[in-house]
């Protein structure tokens, strides 16, 4: 009993830092209806420059963390200018295309510039553990799971009371109604590239430090999308609730069943669970009609 409390405490720990990177995910689709394809790769790019500012330039980890999310941020509007912008109205797949071009630049770019070692960036949070009884929680892990609620919930407050996160979800919601309303369409878009960014950069940078940083980190990202699709890929709420969820089951699986089973059985889950809900557990239900 004691061990599932443990793999079960764990699996939703971990699963905060997931439903992070699923936010950066959402944001974008919700507010531009791009599938973006660099997550991972805009996550493991402000993880880095994180950890060049922190060791490389030895600037304090706090400092280090806010020019690493300010950099992403810059890097999201020239992107979002130069590169979203004119596809605007072309077919999804091309915008779909493009992002993934722009995840082998970043990829590449990375290992040519830091190579394929793996680093140890600085912790921002203390490693001491906490014991509850005779369970063990890692003191990284808990401290990932703190800061990534708070940011979500941030969030969740943002999008709901003020009146940016009110204008962003009308855009998301109708853009030419939105545009007639007198809302700034291409800085609702703007401003939803840099908060997905900075959100995969926090989420980069929590990870790397608890479980080091190499190019691999992007591949961290594909896990995620398990939970962005159980969700519904137009939820914040199911990204959230499913990442909580796939982390628990990934827990479950490795502890009992081995880590193999860690990346096996959630997808199971989300298969079985997608036959009853195909459009996710919050996402929302297109009805056609002929």
């Amino acid at each position: 009993m004691i061990e599932f409390i443990e793999y079960s405490i764990l699996g939703l720990l971990s699963g905060g830092v997931m439903a992070l990177i699923a936010l950066s995910f959402v944001l974008v689709y919700k507010g531009t209806g791009v599938v973006n394809f660099a997550v991972g790769e805009v996550m493991m790019l402000g993880a880095y420059l994180y950890y060049a500012c922190a060791v490389t330039f030895e600037l304090p980890p706090v400092v280090a963390f806010v020019i690493a999310m300010g950099v992403i941020s810059l890097f999201a509007i020239v992107v979002e200018r130069s590169v979203l912008r004119p596809l605007s109205g072309q077919p999804g797949v091309s915008v779909m295309m493009a992002t993934i071009g722009m995840a082998a630049i970043i990829h590449g770019g990375v290992e040519a510039i830091w190579g394929g070692d793996t680093y140890s960036p600085p912790s921002l949070l203390p490693r001491t553990p906490l014991f509850i009884g005779d369970i063990l929680i890692p003191g990284t892990v808990l401290g990932n799971f703190a800061i990534a609620a708070v940011l979500i919930t941030a969030f969740l407050l943002f999008f709901r009371y003020s009146r940016t996160g009110v204008a962003l979800r009308a855009t998301a919601s109708d853009p030419v109604t939105a545009a007639t309303l007198g809302i700034n369409i291409n800085f609702a878009s703007r401003l939803t590239w840099m908060l997905a960014g900075s959100v995969g950069t926090v989420a980069g940078v929590l990870i790397s430090s608890s479980a080091g940083l190499s190019p691999a980190l992007a591949a961290a990202a594909l896990g995620v999308f398990a939970a962005i699709i159980l969700g519904g890929m137009d939820s914040v709420l199911g990204a959230i609730v499913a990442s909580l969820m796939i982390g628990l089951v990934e827990s479950l699986a490795a502890g009992y069943l081995g880590g193999k089973a860690r990346d096996i059985v959630p997808y199971v889950v989300v298969l079985l669970i997608l036959i009853v809900r195909p459009y996710g557990i919050f996402g929302t239900r297109t009805i056609e009609r002929l």
